[in-house]
């Protein structure tokens, strides 16, 4: 016989795995459309991209490691890496030159993404801690040490088309 406190846990469960399904499900259908518009717009913004190093190691690793996780644990990886991208775009932009119109857009699409991959997750899920260090070191180690310059930002967009694009690769796996 099931409790009550037993009948909530089950329905809890069911929600969270239509909720899973529901973004599968949208990330099946939408992520890579839009996905494919801000790596564009990132393309449009500005010339060429720089062919310099960041002084903060990609995390190869972090996306090794996320490949052979849960859908879930998929999902809360994407959601955590583009709002780290959108929290280094919130700092202090004077220095660029990109065309504005175009970095607009692909803020807002960067966003979009963001709510409905939030829109799947458990706002309890706790992030990447090693994720979230790495972010922090490329605001430290690149915006803040060159003075938030043109070449630092663009180093960011270099580095935000390498987690962009790795990105897509992790969404398309998980369909």
């Amino acid at each position: 016989m099931y409790t009550m406190q037993s009948w909530t846990c089950i329905f809890l469960i069911i929600c969270s795995m239509q909720s899973v399904y529901h973004c599968c499900d949208w990330i099946r259908h939408h992520y890579g459309h839009l996905s494919s518009e801000y790596l564009s717009l990132l393309d449009q913004m500005g010339g060429d991209i720089t062919k310099q190093d960041a002084p903060v190691f990609f995390p190869t690793s972090l996306y090794r490691h996320i490949d052979d996780g849960e859908v879930e644990d998929k999902v809360r990886f994407l959601k955590e890496t583009i709002y780290q991208i959108t929290k280094l775009f919130d700092g202090n932009m004077k220095s660029v030159t990109w065309d504005k119109k175009n970095l607009d857009d692909f803020l807002n699409i960067l966003e979009r993404q963001l709510e409905n991959l939030n829109s799947c997750l458990s706002p309890a899920m706790k992030p990447e801690r090693r994720l979230k260090r790495y972010f922090k070191k490329l605001n430290k180690n690149v915006l803040r040490k060159m003075n938030y310059s043109a070449q630092a930002w663009e180093l960011i967009r270099k580095e935000t088309k390498r987690h962009l694009q790795r990105l897509d690769i992790l969404a398309a796996q998980m369909y």
